[in-house]
């Protein structure tokens, strides 16, 4: 597999060599020695999850608290989401800035996002299947949300389907009744920079 840093710092692009043949094709979606090779640390799962949207579902911005947070590495299985890495961390040169990866069933991608950072993805079909491996259990007291429509972000939203369809955006009342990445800053709920590095390094 080859494993590439995006332009955020903390996300990476996983692809994964995919070995076909008459039968179907196999791949590893994951693997230990490679993972920490490049990211520096291994991965332990506390909890694995799955959402099925419909096109044009946009799940997100969610992120959880430092310490301990909650990593993600995210494949999608069936269909096809644009994934979005997003820089909530204060500090950070890169802050309020964001990268995409694609994943679908075609290339097998997954994305990592290290502890701290804004995670959003949008489906571009029908029961797009998407399976996350998470480093921390779920806490609701620690779990908060940016609006994906925050104009500050100025996040690029896809179009058209995976089929070249027009694409209606689909948001919860939750996502879209969060605040803005300014309004979470002023109330002290990003983790910062500093908080992260200092919590990744400890993973080492």
């Amino acid at each position: 597999m080859e494993i590439r840093e995006l332009a955020i710092k903390g996300a990476w692009e996983i692809t994964p060599k995919q070995f076909p043949d008459e039968r179907g094709l196999f791949l590893e979606a994951y693997k230990s020695t490679k993972f920490e090779e490049a990211i520096g640390h291994k991965l332990t799962v506390l909890q694995a999850n799955t959402s099925v949207s419909k096109a044009g579902t946009v799940r997100g911005i969610h992120y959880a608290l430092v310490a301990p947070s909650q990593a993600k590495y995210v494949m999608c299985t069936r269909g096809a989401v644009l994934d979005f890495a997003i820089d909530i961390r204060v500090g950070s040169p890169t802050f309020g800035q964001w990268d995409t990866v694609l994943l679908d069933d075609v290339d097998r991608r997954a994305i990592y996002l290290s502890e701290g950072l804004g995670h959003m993805f949008v489906a571009l079909e029908d029961d797009s299947t998407v399976t996350y491996l998470c480093s921390a259990e779920y806490n609701p007291s620690r779990e908060h949300g940016i609006n994906p429509l925050d104009a500050t972000l100025a996040l690029e939203f896809p179009t058209t389907a995976r089929d070249g369809s027009p694409l209606e955006l689909l948001l919860s009342p939750k996502d879209t009744d969060a605040a803005s990445l300014e309004q979470m800053k002023e109330r002290g709920l990003l983790p910062t920079l500093a908080e992260c590095d200092e919590f990744i390094a400890s993973l080492a």
